[in-house]
């Protein structure tokens, strides 16, 4: 007796329509490359979705976003992934991560004072072709972070009090939308897209390329004051009054610092417990000088504020390059108080155990509290400071020590807090709408819907199209 046996055939995923896509630069769940292409750049985080392809040109997109919506699948466009937690906390295993790296190419009208970066292109590589014309962008603190993820979540730069969000200075957007059409949103054409992509995220396409003002700043006094953490009461109580009155023209940070004694940091820094206050001052040396008088006064055994090429200013947060893992958590402050600078020393300050490696507070206000008058989503930010908590994640016991050492810091400084959100700093889920003001919000959900209706992007920060969960 012969007994035949049938067995069923292996499922197929749905991903398996997109292998032949992007020259075979895609990676499904199990395949060989799989790990290494989803790792982003803050490798902490755990992003896991159904494939990750590497377009090398928009042709290559317009084919991702197609493929996936015939396969039921959603697509993630993904720059460096420096944010990457607020994104990985959602479920992801329907999700084509679309990782744009490969498209960097940056170019410089220097007479029109415009840049054009493709959808993968790093903000050092835009400030490096801008000053070679004495020309600035608004560009964070950090090289290798990506311009089109920085700028569509709205952007602080160092010259954030005086020029406002980068956002609000974009002029055009090339982005391919839900039915796979590659379109150019600006003041004049889909300006409903245009005013949604400016401030809204990454909710509503892929986009491939960005125009964007640049300034004439070939040089800026800007530099750094550091102090040991002992003297964290007096130094931050001063830049806290002098911050309060200081003019449009200066951007600061203040950071209590507690730094591993990593071989690979200067010895000024290597095992330290430091207070450090750095910025950029749009003003003569003779200005700049009288307004730092203040903070000079303190005595910093260390003070590097002097002019130099605005091209310097990517590297002047000194933060790090490359994957690092690390976890964080932020706050928006409308005041600073006395009883909010006890609440944030004790959390930080001189005899802390605190884990993190940087308790940041940001300056906001000046032209960042003004409306802007061509703004799109987001045309203001609300609140005083923006607080940002951030930790070293090497380990997993690491990371669960430092987001409860962030949070630790969130809940201390709570009674003082605004209630909003600045995204770029927000690397965990949140209510999205509370980045929004003025009925913002509900006009991106309309926006979204409109040009998504079936919901096939998915964001760091999501904006649910009408009808659908705001989860």
């Amino acid at each position: 007796m012969t007994v035949e046996t049938t067995l069923d055939p292996t499922p197929v995923s749905p991903a398996d329509s997109l292998r032949d896509l992007c020259g075979g630069a895609v990676h499904l769940a199990g395949d060989p490359g799989y790990d290494t292409a989803r790792m982003p750049w803050n490798v902490a985080v755990d992003q896991r979705p159904a494939a990750v392809a590497f377009p090398r040109h928009v042709e290559d997109v317009v084919s991702v976003v197609r493929a996936a919506a015939a396969a039921g699948l959603r697509v993630a466009p993904q720059g460096t992934g420096h944010n990457a937690g607020a994104l990985a906390d959602q479920p992801l295993g329907d999700v084509v991560l679309l990782r744009t790296n490969e498209m960097s190419a940056v170019s410089v009208d220097p007479e029109a004072r415009i840049a054009r970066a493709e959808g993968g292109a790093l903000w050092q590589d835009v400030v490096e072709a801008a000053a070679s014309h004495g020309l600035a962008a608004l560009h964070g603190s950090s090289p290798d972070v990506a311009v089109i993820g920085y700028t569509l979540g709205g952007g602080l730069s160092w010259y954030a009090r005086s020029l406002g969000l980068a956002t609000n200075s974009v002029t055009a957007v090339e982005v391919v939308t839900a039915d796979g059409s590659l379109v150019r949103a600006d003041a004049r054409n889909e300006r409903d897209l245009f005013w949604a992509l400016r401030g809204g995220g990454g909710n509503f396409g892929v986009v491939t390329a960005i125009e964007f003002r640049l300034y004439p700043i070939p040089d800026v006094y800007a530099g750094m004051l550091l102090w040991d953490r002992e003297r964290a009461p007096e130094v931050v109580r001063a830049w806290a009054a002098w911050s309060r009155t200081a003019p449009d023209s200066v951007t600061t940070s203040l950071r209590v610092m507690s730094l591993p004694p990593m071989p690979e940091l200067p010895p000024f820094l290597r095992g330290r417990q430091l207070v450090v206050i750095d910025g950029a001052v749009l003003a003569d040396d003779a200005s700049a000088e009288a307004l730092l008088a203040p903070l000079r006064a303190l005595a910093p055994e260390m003070d590097t504020f002097t002019r130099v090429p605005s091209a310097t200013l990517t590297r002047l947060h000194m933060d790090p390059e490359g994957p690092t893992p690390a976890v964080a958590a932020a706050t928006v402050l409308d005041e600073l108080p006395e009883e909010a600078i006890e609440a944030f020393l004790a959390e930080v300050g001189p005899g802390s155990t605190t884990s993190l490696l940087a308790a940041e507070l940001r300056q906001l206000g000046g032209a960042l509290g003004r409306k802007h008058p061509d703004a799109g989503a987001l045309p203001r930010l609300q609140g005083a400071y923006a607080g940002f908590f951030v930790a070293i994640a090497a380990t997993p016991e690491m990371a669960e020590q430092g987001k409860a050492d962030g949070r630790a810091v969130v809940g201390a400084l709570a009674p003082w807090a605004s209630g909003t959100a600045v995204l770029n700093f927000t690397e965990e889920r949140t209510d999205t709408s509370t980045a929004y003001g003025n009925g913002a919000f509900e006009r991106l959900r309309t926006i979204r819907a409109a040009v998504d209706p079936d919901g096939l992007f998915a964001a760091n920060h999501p904006v649910p199209g009408r009808g659908r969960s705001a989860g």
